[in-house]
């Protein structure tokens, strides 16, 4: 397993649709590595059967073995749908660019 670093708070870029509208491909944000997730939250995840894939998704609930993660837009998003449980790496809290603020 690939470490993401010592250190809590990493700027993100995210890449791809699954999150329209929330977030968008190229926006940057701020995420808090092992933060505790709760429902609705925007968090990095890995899929056991994807370990080298990170993904930016929402927290939906806590199942056996994972989260629950699904992106915002349902119509571009590959999430626990179709792959099951995630492991969460982090809590996105803030996004940097383009639009400044807190994430809900």
């Amino acid at each position: 397993m690939k470490s993401l670093g010592r250190w809590p708070w990493r700027r993100l870029l995210v890449r791809g649709p699954s999150m329209v509208p929330t977030l968008r491909d190229r926006d940057v944000v701020l995420l808090r590595l092992r933060g505790r997730a709760r429902p609705r939250d925007v968090v990095l995840v890995r899929w056991p059967q994807r370990p080298e894939q990170l993904s930016v998704k929402r927290a939906v609930r806590l199942e056996a073995g994972g989260w629950h993660v699904e992106g915002d837009n349902s119509f571009g998003s590959t999430d626990s749908r179709e792959l099951g449980p995630a492991e969460v790496l982090g809590v996105v809290r803030w996004r940097l660019w383009p639009s400044p603020g807190r994430l809900r």
